[in-house]
């Protein structure tokens, strides 16, 4: 009797399966070439290989570490092609669809960043977008207005020259257009990072995507040794999540 799955090779690898008793193919292009942004079936999954498959911290493969280079990395003194890991991950968002995403972060956190985007995943948690800034230029403002989740970059704090803990990649944003950071300064005026996002520094108000102490990305994430920069005194930073050191 022929196995459920059975694994077809084409030109570029393989990228389709039959996955049902009708020896219907499945194209799981978007799962075996990685295709972050896009959104997969649970029948392309199951072809694929089933969930955990979609669940990695691996070496950054060459392809990633091409369209890394002068965005998201710079050559510099501190950290390096091996100190990072590629994550793979499935997400979900309020479509009720399965999407594609992938970070770069410190090896360090790599494991424990895995296990709780599949913690977020089996529990359905909304994440719009999970891309490398790279898409943007690895400009922040951008892709925090694109609500944009991710994790390395190899950049300064905003309004300073001292380096982020991004730039290491062992901080991680989530959902950051509903998540904005925010500084008050002595003039009165207030900062808001992305700057579209100034009505969700009112964390009273009720809207989607909004990160809290009741949260369950708050509570994975704390409980895996990370602090959250809602917690900060002298600026907010809902959407940030960085290591303990």
């Amino acid at each position: 009797m022929l196995a459920a799955i059975m694994t077809i090779c084409g030109a570029n690898g393989f990228t389709s399966c039959y996955s049902n008793n009708n020896n219907t193919p499945t194209d799981i292009t978007t799962l075996t070439m990685w295709q972050a942004g896009k959104t997969v079936s649970a029948e392309e999954i199951k072809a694929f290989g089933g969930v955990d498959k979609c669940f990695a911290a691996e070496p950054i493969p060459d392809g990633v570490w091409k369209r890394m280079q002068g965005k998201t990395y710079k050559e510099n003194p501190h950290i390096g092609r091996d100190d990072l890991r590629h994550v793979r991950a499935l997400h979900w968002d309020y479509d009720d669809k399965i999407h594609v995403g992938e970070m770069v972060c410190n090896r360090l956190i790599a494991d424990r960043l895995v296990q709780i985007l599949r913690k977020l995943y089996d529990a359905k948690y909304p994440i719009q977008l999970m891309v490398l800034p790279d898409v943007y230029n690895a400009d922040d403002e951008t892709q925090m207005r694109a609500n944009n989740t991710s994790c390395f970059c190899y950049r300064a704090i905003a309004g300073s020259n001292k380096l982020s803990k991004h730039a290491r990649g062992v901080a991680v944003d989530i959902n950051t257009l509903y998540n904005p950071y925010y500084k008050d300064r002595n003039d009165g005026t207030r900062f808001v990072q992305p700057a579209t996002a100034v009505k969700y520094c009112n964390r009273k108000s009720s809207f989607p995507y909004k990160i809290d102490h009741e949260d369950l990305c708050f509570k994975l994430f704390t409980k895996a040794g990370f602090e959250w920069g809602g917690d900060w005194k002298t600026c907010k930073d809902y959407q940030h999540f960085e290591l303990k050191e």
